[in-house]
């Protein structure tokens, strides 16, 4: 008999509890919670936000690090039907409450203190210094992170979820998870367009499982893997080749809250940890750290990675020094999650050089600016198209028949070529994003941020190399002569999130334009990093 593929995520939850009932399916420090444990504290959570009046279709927002409580709220909320919007945990106020008033969320999950910083009183803030409400939000709820979350008034914490679920049965839970449809909304992932608006991608449950499941095939996981997720819960990587992947295939989730080198390596000896994705910068902090040396890194098997370049030696360092037995590196973007990946048995060049093929039953092409297609080795848009590409852009038609052609096909921005085995190279990108850290940043709305400062005429950001984050930004300042960098720095701290930041600023007399008035911004890259 073949094996059963559930459709939705809440059908997934079921299937790994009676699949894998006693394996660890998350461990968070000193909690550890087996798969038959999962199950019974996602439908209290499903209970909880039932008993609030969270309805079917619903959006539930989720702004806290990667802990046990995320996953738990994460698959309660999608077990009673609603739809799940993450947000950024490095969001500023006033960035996550335009992300809860477009999403028209209903409830919010978000952590008590963490890094320093009490994001609900910033959102407060915000929403107080915009004129704005948070009236739309039915629950509030504190997630511990860093000690636990005192009492306030109208804000609920986390161990009060078993009061508020008392009043709906566990039959009444699992009926609302059994009428979730594969096609229903599952998630709203927002990520910053070439305008500095930010985008709501919508994905249906048939689509979140698809592209967990083409990860979880491609790095052949399984239910003896313990999986370490540095990305991000809120990003499509920590949750869907994270989360989701691990359900499916009933490996064990270990999340850590924020990169930590020494902690990484301390948990892969202590934890046996066998699978760690990320970007690039980890693994070079892994190999490059003092203690890498005395720690037992021999269960380490599969590394996937991508995001940047990957040098060729760093390929095969992270295989001979690090112990792992194969690294790969993919392609995707939140629009379509996972699009290409390479697979165990390419070698170092064409893991390095490549994002490996298709993915996920996805057609890729290349094509130039009349989307014609392109032959082997020319370069070009890349276009996506298949079964797992959103649905849309939530509440923006004009923006989503931009992105996706009446034949299907998406448009990524990115500029790449296909070599004759379709093997993708990523060699540039048509909208000047650039990855700090692992994060995508989008230089029009650092460049709308800085705009807004009195004393700049005119500016210009680009990506420029780094060596620890991989790019970072650099912003090119035409201003009054008493503006300083740090006056354009702290403008920009109050406004942006961290890794959006510009880590150099120039300031300069004037800055190069084409006859139409556009920016050269090609012969900004071409000068270097710059001075801080």
């Amino acid at each position: 008999m073949p094996e059963y593929q559930p459709l939705t995520i809440p059908a997934a939850v079921l299937a790994a509890a009676q699949r894998f009932p006693a394996r660890d399916a998350v461990v968070d420090g000193s909690v550890r919670i087996s798969f038959a444990e999962l199950l019974e504290r996602v439908r209290t959570v499903a209970r909880a936000f039932i008993g609030v009046g969270i309805g079917p279709g619903d959006r539930v927002a989720l702004c806290a690090p990667n802990t046990h409580h995320w996953v738990v709220a994460a698959l309660g909320a999608l077990y009673a039907g609603a739809t799940i919007v993450p947000v950024n945990t490095r969001f500023t106020g006033a960035e996550t409450l335009d992300v809860l008033h477009r999403s028209g969320a209903r409830a919010l999950v978000i952590a008590g203190e963490f890094l320093g910083v009490d994001r609900l009183a910033a959102l407060r803030a915000a929403a107080g210094e915009s004129g704005q409400s948070l009236d739309e939000l039915r629950t509030i709820i504190r997630v511990p992170v860093e000690g636990e979350v005192p009492p306030e008034s109208g804000v609920w914490r986390w161990d009060d979820l078993d009061s508020l679920a008392a009043g709906v049965s566990a039959p009444e839970a699992d009926a609302r998870a059994a009428s979730v449809g594969p096609d229903d909304v599952s998630d709203i992932l927002f990520t910053s367009g070439t305008t500095g608006r930010s985008k709501g991608a919508m994905s249906a449950h048939r689509q979140a499982i698809g592209v967990a499941r083409s990860w979880a095939e491609h790095g052949g996981l399984s239910s003896s893997d313990r999986y370490l997720v540095i990305n991000p819960f809120f990003h499509s990587f920590g949750y869907k080749a994270g989360i989701l992947a691990c359900l499916l295939r009933g490996a064990t989730i270990l999340p850590q809250r924020t990169f930590d080198v020494r902690e990484v390596l301390r948990v892969v000896e202590s934890a046996e940890v066998t699978v760690l994705p990320g970007p690039p910068t980890i693994y070079q902090a892994m190999l490059d750290h003092p203690e890498r040396a005395k720690r037992d890194l021999s269960s380490l098997r599969l590394a996937v990675t991508g995001a940047a370049i990957v040098p060729v030696v760093l390929v095969e360092r992270m295989q001979r020094e690090l112990s792992f037995d194969a690294v790969l590196t993919a392609y995707g973007l939140t629009e379509a999650v996972v699009v290409t990946m390479c697979s165990p048995d390419d070698d170092a060049e064409t893991v390095a050089h490549t994002c490996g093929r298709a993915a996920a039953g996805l057609e890729v092409r290349v094509s130039r600016e009349d989307d014609t297609p392109l032959p082997a080795g020319e370069p070009g848009e890349v276009q996506v198209r298949g079964p797992n590409v959103m649905l849309g852009y939530l509440d923006d038609e004009t923006a989503t028949r931009q992105a996706i052609g009446a034949d299907g096909w998406l448009h990524t921005g990115d500029i790449g070529t296909l070599d004759a085995r379709g093997y993708l190279t990523i060699t540039d990108r048509l909208k000047d994003m650039y990855i700090c850290g692992g994060f995508n940043v989008y230089p029009a709305e650092v460049e709308q941020v800085l705009a807004r400062l009195p004393g700049v005429a005119e500016v210009a950001v680009v990506g420029v190399p780094d060596e620890r984050l991989g790019e970072v930004g650099k912003a090119y300042v035409v201003g009054a002569p008493d503006l300083s960098t740090e006056d354009v720095m702290a403008h920009c701290r109050d406004r942006l999130a961290n890794y959006k930041l510009p880590r150099h600023i120039e300031f300069r007399a004037e800055l190069p334009h084409n006859p139409a008035g556009k920016i050269l911004k090609r012969l900004l890259r071409e000068t270097g990093p710059g001075h801080a």
